[in-house]
């Protein structure tokens, strides 16, 4: 596949992911408090899976990992705003099965290399591994969203999720940098900012309540 296709699922990944920040954070500075609006997450899904089959065009298995590994944090959090069961029944199931069909048929197919992915002699070990620290960190901070919003029993997006967004997001910077990945770099560029003024508005509306 030519590199301006890969490059263009890539880059539409990261227009989805950024257009969720942009929508959150202008309803946030509306609101003068943090927001997750609905859209945030349907926008998340989407961008998921392109971002998914970016990482495998790019045999970079850091960005498949952080995915795959968030994808249904992203349904689940659709399910507790409710809007879930608003999708049509086709589209849920289609949504929910869409990652296993892609493992099914790259197996089915024998187009995954397993050595491929870890041993890309484009990323050296100590760059996959510096991948893969900055994709757990950053996609840690979707599973403490999750647990934290079990806890209340409504979705949100704490203090501790934009703290671990924006530790992650400068990893994952230092990483594209190094890759010369643009994608990533135009990504995760935008999003440490949105990240600093979320966590400015927490403590913002954390001081008005104290006061």
């Amino acid at each position: 596949m030519s590199n301006w296709v890969i490059y263009s699922i890539g880059f539409l990944a990261q227009i989805l992911f950024s257009s969720r920040l942009i929508i959150q954070w202008i309803t946030s500075e509306k609101q003068k408090r943090v927001i997750t609006p609905t859209l945030f997450w349907t926008l998340s899904l989407l961008a998921s899976v392109l971002l998914f089959i970016y990482g495998y065009l790019r045999y970079d298995f850091a960005i498949m990992l952080g995915q795959s590994l968030t994808y249904y944090i992203y349904i689940r959090n659709l399910q507790l705003q409710n809007q879930w069961k608003k999708f049509p029944k086709i589209a849920r199931w289609f949504l929910v099965i869409f990652p296993l069909l892609i493992v099914i048929y790259y197996f089915n197919n024998n187009k995954i290399d397993v050595n491929l992915l870890f041993k890309n002699e484009a990323i050296p070990f100590w760059l996959l591994g510096l991948g893969i620290i900055s994709q757990v960190i950053f996609t840690l901070r979707f599973v403490y969203q999750w647990l934290y919003s079990e806890a209340k029993k409504t979705s949100t997006l704490p203090f501790g999720f934009w703290l671990l967004s924006l530790v992650g997001s400068i990893l994952i910077l230092t990483y594209a940098f190094i890759r010369k990945d643009l994608v990533l770099i135009l990504g995760h560029g935008l999003g440490s900012i949105i990240y600093l003024r979320n966590i400015y508005l927490i403590h913002k509306a954390d001081a008005t309540e104290a006061s």
